[in-house]
């Protein structure tokens, strides 16, 4: 897992690689649209029930207003994740059955 800072957006990634047409390795743009930071984002196939680890890393914040690209490149075949967001107010959000195979980018609001 590796963290990149580009231009003081924070890009978050686990591999690199292209969006395919099935699972395996999905890159999208995080927009945080919200008033308070991101300070955690798990994702986890909608048919498993363990959370994968934090994909922005030990020290990795997604300020309010920024956007990052993230990768979710766990090897699964599956199409349907669920995200779980922790803000910097310790506030948790659970999205459960996003279709990250047709996903170009996902809008976190308040």
């Amino acid at each position: 897992m590796s963290k990149v800072l580009m231009g003081g957006l924070a890009a978050m990634a686990l591999v690199v690689g292209a969006v395919p047409a099935m699972a395996e390795s999905v890159e999208f743009q995080l927009i945080n649209n919200s008033s308070y930071a991101l300070h955690y984002f798990y994702t986890s196939p909608s048919n498993d029930t363990n959370w994968g680890g934090d994909l922005l890393g030990d020290d990795g914040t997604l300020e309010a207003g920024y956007s990052g690209t993230v990768t979710i490149g766990d090897g699964e075949t599956e199409c349907e994740y669920d995200f779980k967001f922790v803000m910097d107010t310790g506030a948790e959000l659970v999205v459960p059955g996003i279709n990250i195979c047709e996903l170009n980018s996902y809008t976190l609001n308040d």
